[in-house]
């Protein structure tokens, strides 16, 4: 839970940074990407992961320059990097323009429970890296290139000339 807009701004600052690499380099081949014929597509893990910036803070009273949930994916995958990128600004934006570090205090109805919204800032960070975590399996298997974010990936430890972890 944030206690002080400017610790969330600093966390914001760099999870956005990471997930806006990983999505640049998604492809448009990749994004068809399915663990299972029924599971969701790479491209779905993405697009909600955008479309939530939106959909969860303005349960917490803010309006982010986001695509409403409803929106569909769009065809390619430049969109959807650009889109989270946009969108991602938007939430920093937004939370320095409109909320103060007693803001973080005020209780919202959010998903049948009552969160702070500091707590809603550690949950929509939380959320953003448990379906990060799902797009970067789906794109080893699409064969796309993947980051680390909290530790190098097999080709960036790799590059370093060092043996990756089995």
């Amino acid at each position: 839970m944030y206690r002080k807009i400017e610790d969330f701004q600093q966390s914001w600052f760099y999870e956005a940074e990471q997930t806006a690499k990983l999505f640049d380099n998604l492809t448009d081949e990749s994004v068809s990407q399915k663990t299972t014929e029924n599971g969701r597509s790479l491209g779905f893990l993405a697009w909600h992961i955008v479309l939530t910036l939106g959909e969860m803070l303005k349960k917490a009273g803010l309006t982010i320059d986001c695509p409403a949930e409803e929106i569909e994916p769009p065809a390619t995958a430049k969109e959807i990097a650009e889109t989270y990128k946009k969108a991602a600004q938007s939430v920093s934006e937004e939370i320095t323009k409109n909320w103060s570090d007693e803001t973080l205090e005020i209780e919202d109805e959010m998903y049948g429970m009552t969160w702070t919204r500091g707590t809603t800032l550690s949950m929509l960070i939380n959320h953003q890296a448990h379906h990060r975590g799902q797009v970067t399996v789906l794109m080893r298997q699409a064969g796309v290139p993947i980051i680390g974010v909290y530790g190098p990936a097999k080709e960036e430890w790799e590059a370093m000339g060092m043996a990756a972890l089995a």
